[in-house]
């Protein structure tokens, strides 16, 4: 693989300030240096990449229920917790656009700015749901799929890649969804994949062969209740640790689904990849 600084990574110094209430500033502020807002319940963060206090606490003062709690700077690595270079994972090379990559096989390269959001393809879950997606593909013909809780859209971007030519990339927040929609753009994919902002559960009943979730399982246990779980050729769940994945895989049980494989990564992370008999013609013993 040819590996070489292309540009300044943008994201060098991260100033995060941490907020109890939930931050809605309307279209407008769009300050220098603002990267976008996360929401965790009933509090937020907000990220910069240059100090920012003055100007966050006079937002919070001029919005209510808001309160500034904390702030925190660090490295960027610091936040993702690796370093954001160039890796190989199965059959993709997965690159931030700040590095310049060999481009001979563009069908297995993929650009990705993961921004401040989680999902760089280092977890282990990440890298579990490529390889269960490389056997759906082998296994079938995959002609459409929903990614829920897409977060940086990487495997929404994988699927596309393997020559999936519909793919519905979805995340309840708005700053992966953009996250997730700029990388799309990154890699000219916006004719297969479609972005959008929402809650998981309502695209579930969306007509696809494929469902691939790497969620927490709060929401994940609804996903498998509904009706659309059931009508997709293949699914691929994963995010799940062992007493999760253990609930999971009890609910299954009792659904006309097969588990075809399972990952176990030290005990922790799990992933299933499945499918259900109602769409691929067989009975459930």
């Amino acid at each position: 693989m040819e590996l070489a600084p292309l540009e300044a990574n943008p994201y060098q110094d991260l100033y995060i300030y941490y907020l109890s209430g939930r931050f809605r500033p309307g279209r407008g502020f769009q300050p220098e240096h603002y990267i976008g807002s996360w929401e965790e319940g009933e509090f937020s963060f907000l990220f910069f990449t240059r100090p920012s206090r003055t100007l966050v606490e006079s937002t919070v003062d001029r919005l209510a229920g808001l309160e500034l709690l904390d702030h925190h700077h660090m490295t960027y690595d610091q936040w993702q917790g690796v370093d954001i270079v160039p890796c190989r994972i199965g059959r993709f090379t997965i690159s931030p656009p700040w590095f310049a990559v060999g481009k001979n096989n563009a069908d297995n390269l993929i650009i990705l700015d993961p921004g401040v959001v989680f999902g760089a393809g280092t977890h282990p879950t990440t890298r579990d749901c490529l390889e269960a997606l490389q056997l759906a593909f082998e296994e079938t013909t995959i002609r459409s799929a929903l990614d829920l809780g897409t977060g940086t859209g990487l495997l929404a971007l994988a699927a596309a890649r393997m020559g999936c030519p519909k793919v519905l990339a979805a995340d309840l927040t708005l700053l992966a969804a953009r996250t997730a929609q700029r990388n799309v753009t990154l890699n000219s994919l916006s004719d297969r994949i479609l972005v959008v902002q929402g809650d998981a559960e309502k695209f579930m009943d969306f007509t696809s062969d494929l469902v691939v979730s790497n969620i927490h399982y709060e929401v994940m246990k609804n996903l498998i209740g509904t009706s659309g779980f059931l009508n997709k050729k293949r699914f691929i769940l994963s995010g799940l640790m062992r007493s999760e994945a253990a609930r999971i895989e009890s609910k299954m049980a009792g659904l006309p689904v097969e588990i075809i494989h399972r990952w176990d990564q030290d005990g922790i992370w799990h992933t299933f990849y499945g499918a259900s008999y109602l769409t691929c013609g067989d009975k459930k013993d």
